[in-house]
């Protein structure tokens, strides 16, 4: 006759059991329904520290931003095989809806890029375009800064296979990474502009007026812009 102790541990070993089959089911389950860009493309919240700009600049606690967010601020974005960039139907796909018949690839790094700390610093300054920023890194890394709705920076960590779309109009700065290296895809919708206006004298440009109605931004006070405002360079 089985004792009712033994009854007891039966139940308890098959239901400890059903309880390990119910956990290794949900993370199966998180596996599949996780984005696939969280794997080349992370986003969030910086500090307000002036060290190295290379750094991650994470906030304390971390603060990460989700996909949906920086979609409601017009950044798009994509995984793709960098691998194959050439031949890839996907990327292909992207470009014909969005029309981006403009295509090169650039790298930035101090053996191929000249004036390599200038540029980077000029790159760091905070900026629009009149047009979208589209950057398909196919290897290393860096980050794109976005400012949010209420002007606080979100950074954004794209690595190899992440494909991401800056809309024309917002503030935005780009800086690598500690690697010091990132090969990109450029993406331009007709002819190529490397125009950068700066803040703050850009607030009263066509775009940035566009963005910020579209996207529900405060608007700042507008200033008069001067030709020390507007640079043309060999922008990233």
């Amino acid at each position: 006759m089985v004792s009712i102790s033994k009854i007891f541990l039966i139940s308890l070993a098959f239901f400890s059991g059903m309880g390990v089959i119910g956990h290794l089911y949900e993370e199966e389950e998180e596996y599949h329904n996780k984005d696939p860009r969280e794997e080349v493309i992370e986003a969030w919240y910086m500090d307000d520290s002036d060290d190295n700009q290379r750094l991650p600049h994470h906030r304390k606690p971390k603060e990460f931003v989700s996909f949906d967010k920086l979609a409601e601020l017009g950044v798009l974005s994509w995984r793709l095989d960098a691998d194959k960039y050439e031949t890839d139907e996907e990327l292909n796909k992207i470009r014909e809806s969005r029309k981006y018949l403009y295509m090169d690839i650039i790298e930035v790094c101090p053996e191929k890029l000249s004036n390599y700390e200038d540029m980077i610093k000029k790159f760091f300054e905070e900026h629009l375009h009149i047009d979208e920023e589209v950057r398909y890194c196919l290897a290393g890394s860096g980050y794109f800064d976005v400012r949010d709705r209420n002007d606080a920076w979100i950074r954004i960590w794209v690595k190899k296979g992440g494909l991401i779309v800056v809309p024309a109009g917002i503030y935005h700065r780009f800086t690598l990474d500690s690697s010091n290296y990132i090969k990109a895809v450029r993406l331009f919708a007709g002819d190529p502009v490397w125009t950068a206006y700066y803040r703050p004298h850009a607030d009263h440009l066509p775009a940035r007026k566009q963005y910020v109605e579209t996207f529900g931004l405060r608007e700042s006070t507008a200033h008069a812009i001067n030709d020390d405002a507007i640079h043309r360079v060999d922008e990233f």
